[in-house]
């Protein structure tokens, strides 16, 4: 994939800044899908955000609302229950951090693969800005938290302030509309697919409990099994989310986090569809070449098809099943029900902080502090930095159509750490002991604060420093 513009051309007064890039047009279709469901699924994240705020600090309700999720679920055939984790099953909680959130990182997974197959990732020269921006978004968090929480009980905190919440930052960008540039949205959710990246990994690495070897034994080899059907072109749904749950429950019960299965599963859903477009259009123009147009005036007074109008239609449908990837039919399925179900039904399990109790030392003490800098001050200083180093050592070049303080305002925005910050939380501190309880409510409590913080900073900062009209009739200057 290569830029439209020519890195060698040297601009005159009339062109774009040096260095900037165009995005080619490959790229429009699946950022801005991904841009309009994440921005639509950030509002009812808030929504719920807000909403497990306010019940949690509700005398009565707030009894009800913790109690709630302790309840045991069930999907059990004789004595084997589906939901169970060591022989013990799933409360509620577990069940949303476990099962449900494996479904979003399967998502994750499938917007991974098709960035690197078809989108951003897929150039090198093209995703070096993001990818390393990102790096930066990661290292100096952790860093700061390092520091900060050296030789204290929270150490084991240090990837919280690393991760970016793709739908806030989006649902922020959308409210300024056409006055950013695509240019920049598509950095952006780049660098949030490259920060899930990590976070998979950081994951998969520290977060895992005893290792039963025969789970991943067998979890392992029906992900080989699943590797086969996408190498052989087995393009059933079914076959890969049949057996896909079933490696799902080897790995909760491998001591290795289920959710790591979900992007493993999806890495292995072919991205290829049965039919090329060609054929695709072959076909249907033949299944619709039987409808003569003098029979328009009967086909619009009957109410049921005969026999032969049936298998001309079928011909079109199984032919429209065809010419769509397995990977993209699911992402496209899955998204509406990952961003305006899942996620924030994890939002409203896992936000609700109870200030009762809570001293003012809070925010400026202990891990909410080391979470709030990491998050608001780690993530803009190593996503600016990174990105400066990077333009400036001509490794790669600006986004087309910004500028130094439009970049410095994205770098802010990735501070919203939320939905993965909170699940590593849960991950770190979720054990049930006193201590445990109190280190998550107030990492929680700096989670909150410190994505609040970068948001409406980076939306004031962008306020500020973007045009007043839509970009594709301005150009900028650094």
């Amino acid at each position: 994939m290569k830029p439209h513009t020519d890195s060698t051309h040297n601009p005159t007064v009339n062109d774009k800044p040096t260095g900037q890039r165009e995005f080619p047009a490959k790229v429009y279709y699946s950022a801005k899908r991904a841009l309009t469901t994440h921005a639509s699924g950030g509002n009812v994240l808030i929504a719920a955000t807000v909403l497990a705020l306010i019940i949690a600090n509700i005398p009565g309700l707030n009894n009800l609302y913790a109690n709630f999720w302790d309840q045991e679920i069930r999907l059990q055939v004789g004595s084997f229950n589906i939901f169970s984790h060591g022989g013990h099953p799933m409360s509620m909680l577990q069940f949303i951090n476990d099962a449900l959130m494996a479904i979003f990182f399967f998502t994750i997974g499938l917007e991974i693969k098709r960035e690197v197959l078809v989108g951003e990732l897929s150039s090198f020269k093209q995703a070096l800005l993001p990818i390393i921006a990102a790096i930066g978004g990661m290292v100096v968090p952790v860093g700061i938290f390092w520091a900060m929480a050296s030789g204290t009980d929270y150490i084991d905190g240090a990837a919280i302030p690393m991760a970016t919440d793709i739908a806030f930052s989006l649902g922020i960008l959308a409210m300024l509309g056409s006055r950013v540039p695509l240019s920049l949205k598509i950095f952006l959710t780049t660098l949030a697919v490259v920060d899930d990246i990590g976070g998979i990994i950081v994951i998969a690495a520290f977060y895992f409990t005893h290792i039963d070897p025969w789970f991943i034994i067998g979890g392992l080899a029906l992900l080989g099994l699943l590797f086969l059907g996408s190498t052989f072109s087995i393009q059933s749904k079914i076959f890969y989310i049949g057996i896909g749950t079933i490696v799902w429950y080897l790995f909760l019960n491998s001591g290795i986090h289920p959710t790591i299965a979900g992007v493993l599963i999806a890495f292995c859903v072919p991205a290829r569809p049965v039919f090329a477009p060609k054929k695709y259009v072959k076909q249907i123009r033949a299944a619709i070449s039987h409808f003569n147009a003098e029979d328009d005036h009967t086909l619009s007074q009957r109410s049921i098809l005969n026999k032969d109008q049936m298998d001309w239609l079928k011909q079109v449908e199984s032919a429209s099943d065809k010419v769509i990837s397995p990977l993209q039919d699911l992402e496209d399925s899955l998204h509406p029900v990952v961003d305006y179900l899942i996620v924030p039904l994890f939002a409203f399990a896992n936000a609700g902080i109870c200030f009762s109790g809570m001293n003012g030392n809070s925010f400026f003490s202990g891990i909410s502090l080391a979470i709030i800098l990491g998050l608001v001050a780690g993530k803009f200083i190593g996503i600016f930095t990174f990105s400066w180093l990077t333009v400036k050592t001509g490794l790669a070049p600006m986004p087309a159509h910004s500028n130094w303080k439009m970049i410095g305002a994205i770098a802010m925005l990735g501070g919203i750490g939320f939905t993965v910050s909170l699940f590593i939380a849960n991950l770190s501190f979720g054990g049930g002991s006193e201590i445990g309880n109190a280190l998550l409510n107030n990492a929680k409590l700096g989670i909150v604060v410190g994505s609040l913080l970068a948001g409406v900073i980076g939306f004031i900062l962008l306020h500020k420093f973007l045009p007043d009209k839509a970009t594709e009739q301005s150009e900028y200057n650094d």
